[in-house]
């Protein structure tokens, strides 16, 4: 009569990892995914935290006497711009210094400039609206209009060099058929003055309208 093996003697089907090179290292291995996968959730966590912060600086902001700040106020009338479709916000460059809200830049016609004033005029905590825009020249060939933008370009250029306003960053430059408009709030008349005079001599550059206004002294 024949005999069977015992089983209990036969070897574990899985081999300890104890002592094994091989395993250490694809254990070594699942740690680093692990680490890797722990990071980028982090990473993750950080990239929310920091767009919560940006949404809560771009938020309209009001100081202790419940006077809305510069910059709500241009998010607000921008945003209000964009809802309003008598309106085309991507034509209008709007600025604020101090509560006085400033509309520029050249639009199609009468009327969407007296929605802009008009959609300004109606929000929270705007003191004054200073109405630039200007009516753009509805013959204006695909051509000028490449030319308006190099002009445009060289303007800014130009001013950030020479007007002593360091990047230019108060001026706001718009070239219509070689029709340059120059908008925004500056310190003081010298950088003004500078800016239209710069603009002026700049080559393709027809007229200039220099709509800059003065920041209020502190």
């Amino acid at each position: 009569m024949s005999v069977r093996p015992s089983l209990g003697a036969l070897p574990p089907l899985i081999p300890s990892t104890r002592n094994c090179p091989d395993a250490q290292g694809i254990g070594l291995l699942s740690n680093r995914n692990t680490q890797r996968v722990t990071s980028m959730r982090n990473f993750m966590a950080m990239l929310l935290g920091v767009a919560l912060m940006t949404t809560a600086v771009l938020a309209p902001a009001a100081d202790e006497y419940g006077n809305r700040s510069d910059t709500g106020l241009t998010a607000s009338v921008k945003t209000a711009l964009i809802k309003n479709k008598a309106t085309k916000a991507g034509q209008i460059n709007v600025e604020t210094q101090d509560g006085v809200v400033q509309l520029s830049g050249f639009v199609d016609s009468e009327q969407s400039r007296d929605a802009a004033v008009a959609t300004a005029k109606n929000v929270t905590g705007v003191k004054e609206v200073q109405n630039k825009l200007m009516l753009r020249d509805a013959a204006r060939s695909t051509g000028q209009a490449a030319d308006d933008l190099v002009i445009a370009a060289k303007v800014k250029g130009e001013i950030a060099g020479k007007a002593g306003l360091g990047t230019a960053a108060d001026v706001n430059v718009e070239v219509n058929s070689g029709v340059v408009e120059l908008s925004g709030f500056v310190p003081g008349m010298d950088q003004k003055m500078k800016a239209g005079e710069v603009a002026r001599g700049v080559s393709g550059v027809k007229d200039v309208h220099n709509n800059i206004e003065l920041k209020p002294r502190s």
